[in-house]
């Protein structure tokens, strides 16, 4: 099963650093994985199994903690394993709110990973071929370079608030929901010392996605409500 899912990470990055060799190299070491050097890939047995790729480097193995180590195209990683015989909080983890799987970021609280590359959760068996790493290493791809060009887009339809754009960036890719939404207000609200600012609501495709909890849908829709370029 190690090796199963040592190949899978494989095949996964792999796809992920092919897709992204044509992007110029400034674009290309903005995205998560492919401006990495070194990251550890945490796989981590819950209700389901959790694929993490981190910056952050984990201790050294103890005990019974397994590490493999890899490379492809520049990016190296070590591939971590744990499940509730290495991390007994693994196996009392709360469930997602929509009672469906693990909560992701109690996962990530129980492995002390803070910074997230990528978070995926992989069915064992049938979901752990070749086949299926390389289809999500392409759409992991796609979605970082989509957030890339969307985040750049943001800062300059929003000018004069583009730290806020960029804590949002930051939000939606470490799954930090709530910040994230609160961000999300603030971009779109009105001047700041205007009465009535706090109590303003968002426009109503905003407000639909930050309901939804989906950061990725809250990027989308504050493009589609920025103001537009008088020229």
């Amino acid at each position: 099963m190690r090796e199963l899912l040592r190949d899978y990470v494989y095949a996964l990055n792999k796809a992920y650093l092919s897709h992204v060799a044509h992007l110029p190299p400034a674009e290309r070491a903005a995205l998560p994985l492919a401006g990495a050097t070194s990251v550890t890939v945490a796989v981590a047995a819950g209700r389901e199994l959790h694929l993490i790729a981190t910056p952050e480097a984990l201790p050294t193995p103890v005990g019974q903690e397994v590490e493999l180590r890899d490379d492809y195209a520049g990016v190296s990683w070590a591939v971590r394993f744990y499940d509730a015989t290495v991390l007994p909080a693994l196996g009392v983890v709360g469930a997602s709110a929509d009672g469906a799987g693990d909560d992701p970021a109690a996962i990530r609280r129980v492995l002390g990973v803070a910074d997230v590359v990528y978070h995926l959760s992989v069915s064992i068996g049938g979901g752990l071929t070749a086949h299926h790493a390389q289809h999500a290493g392409v759409a992991l791809a796609n979605q970082h370079a989509a957030a890339l060009r969307d985040r750049d887009s943001l800062r300059h339809a929003y000018a004069g608030r583009a730290e806020l754009v960029e804590e949002f960036a930051v939000c939606e890719r470490l799954g930090m929901v709530h910040a994230g939404s609160l961000l999300a207000r603030a971009i779109v609200g009105p001047p700041v010392g205007l009465v009535g600012a706090v109590s303003a609501a968002p426009p109503e495709e905003v407000a639909a996605a930050i309901a939804s909890g989906d950061l990725a849908a809250v990027r989308r829709a504050l493009l589609a409500a920025a103001p537009k370029d008088p020229r």
